[in-house]
């Protein structure tokens, strides 16, 4: 018979269960931050009807959805969350209260060109807040105070949310008397890929040098918030300008009130998100030191979630951490080295099988107490034992032999500092 060599395509990410554990846990504990907010979860079909997913028209979009082989032809893969989310708001509208408050955590998937960092099939934390005919703009400060609490239980306390407002863009773009701005904005998007020099010559290209070197000079001051608000105030005097500088100081005013330090959130008036739906607040999120690594967790406003699927208003904010991409590029520079755990705080080590069942009595006094413990039964030197002992990291063994079994106790080994002392089997604490 022909041996295959295992292999994993390529662009996707499999771990080692070491590594997995952490990133489980950074998954727990983001959707356990999202829950304390009132966010409930969904959990929608990783295939979804072709009809729903290009919905929103084809483009680059289409060409990266993997179609699933079947004779209707008429289902694939999901790429994101939100398309997925719009569908089950449409189809669920009258048994849900809004604003409904939802995140999810699940695998989408992408045809995306093999390269580091870029997955196939990955993980996206997403939380949004819908609501009907009308959602109020403090949910977009609150939206960030959930992600920044996030950031902090796993451990990356120290980011930057950058902050804009589309409305503020457009209404300087229409003081220019520039009608069409959506080329110049996703042209923004890519300053930071592209540099300000070819953003600039891609902008006189589109809207001619004078209206460029204008915008150039729009995006790219480098001011503290309250001087970059100062500043905004009366620059433009079209009313959507004005609703956009007025909704943005609304949001910052409520992010540090819910407790985002000024020091956390940089007014960034060149975060444009490339993508069409956002019509106000836009975010992106770098990690203070590694914005080289680009945004871990971004988002936006948009006006009508679902406009391909009903006709009621469902207007929402919603942000979304990348949560395979930040693990690998956290991997990537050793940041989550530290994390890594073992399953296992202790290990019943019994040194002959004739001392099984009496390393099962204490295995289950253990886990009657709630102790995190293991046993193993597997024949072999001592030596062996507590070189598996070390290696899954257990931070204490339990050994079992005829001294121990005989008085009815067993002896414990600290694997940090190698102290050994005896305990009776009614007293398994494990301080000498």
């Amino acid at each position: 018979m022909e041996i295959i060599k295992p292999s994993t395509i390529a662009g996707v990410m499999e771990l080692l269960p070491d590594e997995q554990k952490v990133l489980d846990e950074m998954k727990t504990t983001i959707e356990e931050t999202f829950k304390d907010y009132g966010f409930s979860s969904i959990d929608t079909p990783v295939i979804e009807k072709n009809e729903v997913l290009f919905a929103k028209g084809g483009g680059e979009t289409e060409k990266q959805i993997f179609e699933i082989a079947s004779d209707s032809k008429d289902m694939s893969l999901r790429f994101d969350l939100t398309v997925p989310l719009a569908r089950y708001v449409s189809e669920h509208f009258s048994e849900l209260n809004f604003p409904f408050k939802r995140y999810q955590v699940g695998k989408v998937y992408r045809g995306e060109r093999n390269q580091k960092g870029r997955y196939k099939e990955f993980y996206q934390a997403d939380i949004d807040i819908i609501g009907h005919n009308e959602l109020s703009i403090y949910n977009d400060a609150l939206l960030a105070r959930v992600i920044f609490e996030a950031f902090k239980k796993i451990d990356f306390p120290n980011v930057t949310f950058h902050i804009n407002n589309r409305k503020l863009l457009n209404g300087f773009f229409k003081s220019l008397e520039i009608e069409d701005s959506t080329e110049v904005l996703r042209t923004i998007d890519k300053k930071d890929k592209i540099g300000l020099d070819e953003t600039k010559s891609l902008l006189n290209d589109i809207i001619g040098e004078e209206k460029s070197s204008k915008t150039i000079e729009f995006i790219n001051a480098d001011l503290s918030n309250s001087e970059t608000l100062e500043n905004l105030d009366g620059l433009a005097n079209t009313d959507l300008y004005n609703k956009g500088l007025e909704e943005l100081k609304t949001v910052y005013d409520y992010m540090v009130k819910f407790g985002v330090s000024d020091k956390n959130i940089k007014i960034d008036l060149s975060i444009t998100r490339g993508l069409d739906y956002y019509t106000s607040t836009v975010y992106e999120t770098f990690i203070d030191g590694y914005e080289s690594i680009g945004s871990v967790c971004s988002g936006g406003r948009y006006e009508n979630l679902a406009s391909n699927f009903t006709k009621q208003k469902l207007p929402g904010v919603g942000m979304s951490i990348g949560l395979t991409r930040l693990f690998y590029q956290l991997k990537e520079l050793g940041l989550i080295e530290d994390k890594k755990k073992s399953e296992v705080d202790i290990l019943i080590l019994p040194m002959d099988s004739k001392f099984n069942f009496y390393a099962i009595d204490v295995l289950k006094k253990l886990k009657e107490e709630g102790k995190q413990a293991d046993i193993y039964l597997e024949k072999g030197k001592f030596k062996k034992k507590l070189n598996y002992a070390d290696k899954i990291n257990a931070n204490y063994v339990v050994i079992i032999g005829e001294d121990e079994v005989s008085k009815n106790e067993v002896s414990i080994k600290n694997m940090e500092t190698g102290e050994q002392f005896n305990k009776f089997i009614d007293n398994l604490d494990f301080g000498n």
